[in-house]
Order: C-alpha cells, then sequence, then structure tokens
C-alpha cells in the first residue's frame, strides 16, 4: 500500500523533508494535494471530517490506518520501515533529537522573513525581518550549523554520514538544509560554508546518491520560491 502524504502544492515546504525520504527509499507514495481532488481531501483531514486524528497542519503522513503528523514524527516513523533509521533504540532517539533541532532551525529560518507572524504581508514586517535576518546570519545560524559540523566530526565511524556507517534521514535533511540556505541567503553562504567543511561534504554525498539525483531531475522536485519556507529576498542577505 503506498504511503499517502499530505502537504501544500506549489511549495516544497516542510513536506520536502518528508518526501526526501520517500525518494531515496524508492517508496511508493502519492503526493496527495498534487493528484486530482487532493486539496479537498487534505481539507476533510484538517477539518475533522476523516478520522479523530485529525492533524493540526500539513504535513502529514497517512500509513494504513496510522495518521501521522510533524516532520520529525512522520520521519521518526519512517525511519525504519525504510531503512533510513539506525538499527539499535539509542541510535533512532538520538537522530530524532537532531531532527527535532532541525525543526527548530527551520522554524528560525521561516522567521527571517515573517518575524512578527505568519498572518502579515513580508512588505508589511521588512524593516523587522531585516533585523531578523542580521540576527540569525551573525548568531543563530553558525549555532546551528555549528552544532551539526561538530556532530559530524565526532562520529567514530567517519564524517561521511551524521550517526554510523550508513545514511539516514537525518543527513537527507541536512542536505534540504543547505539547499534552503543557499537559495535564501546565497551571499552569506558562500563565505560562511568554508567553516562547515563536513556538512558541506555530505551535501555533495547525498546530492549524488542515484534516487536522490533522479528525483532533484524531475518535475517531482518542485523549484523553490517565495511562497515557501526558503525565501530570497536580496536585502535579506548579508542585510545592512
Amino acid at each position: 500500500m503506498a504511503y499517502e502524504l499530505y502537504y501544500w502544492d506549489g511549495i516544497q515546504g516542510r513536506g520536502e523533508f518528508v518526501r526526501l525520504a520517500l525518494e531515496e527509499a524508492d517508496a511508493p507514495y502519492e503526493d496527495v494535494a498534487r493528484s486530482p481532488g487532493g486539496m479537498q481531501r487534505m481539507s476533510r483531514f484538517l477539518e475533522g471530517k476523516e478520522d479523530q486524528q485529525m492533524p493540526f497542519a500539513p504535513p502529514f503522513l497517512k500509513d494504513g490506518d496510522l495518521v501521522i503528523s510533524h516532520v520529525a514524527n512522520i520521519l521518526h516513523h519512517l525511519g525504519p520501515r525504510l531503512d533510513l533509521a539506525p538499527d539499535e533504540e539509542k541510535g533512532r532517539t538520538f537522530v530524532h533529537g537532531l531532527q527535532l533541532t532541525i525543526t527548530d532551525l527551520v522554524t528560525e529560518i521561516h522567521d527571517t522573513h515573517h518575524p512578527l507572524g505568519v498572518d502579515d504581508y513580508y512588505e508589511d514586517q521588512k524593516t523587522e525581518a531585516k533585523a531578523r535576518s542580521r540576527a540569525f546570519l551573525e548568531s543563530r545560524l553558525p549555532k546551528f550549523m555549528g552544532y551539526f559540523e561538530k556532530i559530524l566530526s565526532l562520529n567514530p565511524a567517519g564524517p561521511q554520514h551524521i550517526y554510523g556507517d550508513r545514511l539516514t534521514y537525518v543527513d537527507l535533511s541536512l542536505f534540504q538544509l543547505v539547499e534552503g540556505l543557499r537559495y535564501a541567503f546565497p551571499k552569506a553562504m558562500f563565505s560562511f560554508e568554508s567553516r562547515i567543511p563536513l556538512v558541506r561534504a555530505l551535501h555533495g554525498t547525498v546530492k549524488s546518491r542515484p534516487n536522490i539525483n533522479r528525483y532533484l531531475e524531475s518535475d517531482r522536485r518542485l523549484p523553490f520560491n517565495e511562497s515557501g519556507i526558503f525565501r530570497h529576498y536580496p536585502e535579506l542577505d548579508q542585510p545592512d
């Protein structure tokens, strides 16, 4: 039975972290909102008309009679099933924590362009966004990415993967972080990436994987745009 992934059509957003895991594993799945009538199907879940397991917001995944919400929770569920998680409980718990840290970082990235909230247009909070982006690039980005760089350096199996000697869903999510940050802040990332050589190398390793490479070249991979989490506003890239 194919997995059913529910997320907004037209943007990569948080759903992309789940798509990358499904694509790497060559798992059968339906990107529901991109299919005929898919938005209506998703709305029924969000209105509580399908199941008591009503998600608060996309993304959510339907696996048989399970409805699983939140990216980290979805990947924690999929990881062992797609062979993208450690075999032992210690490792599974650790990589789940890493994914939750990525969730925190994604929120901070989103807030660079919407620091006052999602109900206001970006154009109505540009001054605040510049200040937020400056603080993010100077302080928060180095703190988060420096943490992942350190974790890679401490891997007893070598820095080719974030944990152990094989790919996990966190490796895929770190790839997506680098891709998104390069789109949103190309100038800042050009100078910053010299400080995270292991993360940069991991990004290249993931990108070259056959299933990921095919996915990136396909029309299933939506382009970044200014409606998603990662948005490129030139005035926020190394703001004065």
